[in-house]
């Protein structure tokens, strides 16, 4: 359906919004799920050295990648407030499964870059409270190396938290100021 031609969310049938956001949720859900089942299931029994330096920059353009591809399909979208959803449904998680599976490539290659031994679920568990700025204190990095992958996760944190939430809610604003006024949308 062209974005010109579906009706604004608020006019849709409560059966049809109903319909609409439950298919968000799913897909929000499916998406989350994949990429947990990718992190669980992908070999990362790589050796953890400067090799993999690229590796990592491969990671977050495909990450900026993403934020782009989700922006501008929010901005073409005839629901924006939904498929903002499922934008940070991909971003959130894309975004901590790539510390976690650094975070646990670096503790299987080296042992001792953290106070403990790092499964894929305390990785998981330590880039969370990392990205939450809780800190239990239960997981500390104790190596350079580990210290600066920390410390670029807590500033990639902010940039995710202050830059990309604000790119994907003014993507938001823009497609729905747009269809308000009735403007065609630029990129078809």
């Amino acid at each position: 359906m062209s974005i010109d031609a579906a009706p604004h969310y608020r006019e849709l049938e409560p059966r049809k919004r109903r319909r609409l956001l439950l298919l968000t949720t799913l897909r929000a859900a499916v998406t989350v799920t994949v990429l947990l089942l990718l992190y669980c299931t992908l070999p990362l029994d790589r050796p953890f050295d400067r090799l993999n330096a690229p590796w990592f920059l491969a990671g977050f353009l495909v990450f900026a990648a993403t934020v782009s591809w989700q922006v501008c399909s929010i901005i073409r979208s005839p629901y924006p407030r939904l498929r903002a959803i499922e934008a940070f449904s991909v971003v959130l998680p894309l975004f901590l499964l790539m510390f976690a599976g650094t975070y646990y490539l670096m503790e299987s290659n080296r042992p001792g870059s953290f106070t403990v031994p790092l499964t894929r679920t305390d990785a998981l568990y330590f880039t969370v409270t990392v990205f939450a700025t809780v800190g239990f204190g239960d997981i500390t990095a104790t190596t350079a190396p580990s210290r600066i992958l920390v410390t670029l996760q807590m500033v990639g944190g902010l940039v995710l938290v202050g830059v990309v939430a604000k790119l994907i809610v003014s993507a938001v604003q823009i497609n729905i100021k747009r269809m308000t006024s009735g403007a065609p949308p630029k990129n078809r």
